[in-house]
């Protein structure tokens, strides 16, 4: 009888993690905001641990001064921790390191 308790006790554990599975899975949307006085032109994303930055995630577009975008970090490595890097048209650059997308909305550049 101890046995069967045993057996339907781990198996109800099974199920709920399986049912709450999707639940527990972590979005990792951002909202990347410009507060800087200059044009963002360029924003990178790679693995923490990566030696070489990904392509440009903007791509053409541009996230002028008080402007913001979505972006889906998922590159579907499982990955939560990014460095990030953003570049300005006037020269500049801004790299935050370690940056957790599991548990931030949101990251904005500053001056």
């Amino acid at each position: 009888m101890l046995r069967l308790k045993a057996l339907l006790l781990s198996a109800s554990m099974a199920a709920a993690v399986l049912v709450a599975g999707p639940a527990l899975a972590a979005k990792k949307n951002i909202t990347i905001v410009n507060k800087t006085s200059t044009v963002l032109v360029a924003f990178y994303a790679s693995n923490v641990g990566t030696s070489n930055w990904e392509e440009d995630i903007l791509g053409q577009d541009i996230l002028k001064p008080g402007e913001s975008v979505r972006i889906n970090m998922d590159d579907g490595s499982g990955y939560c921790r990014f460095d990030i890097k953003a570049e300005f048209d006037d020269g500049t650059e801004s790299i935050e390191e370690n940056l957790n997308v599991c548990e931030t909305s949101s990251f904005t550049f500053t001056d």
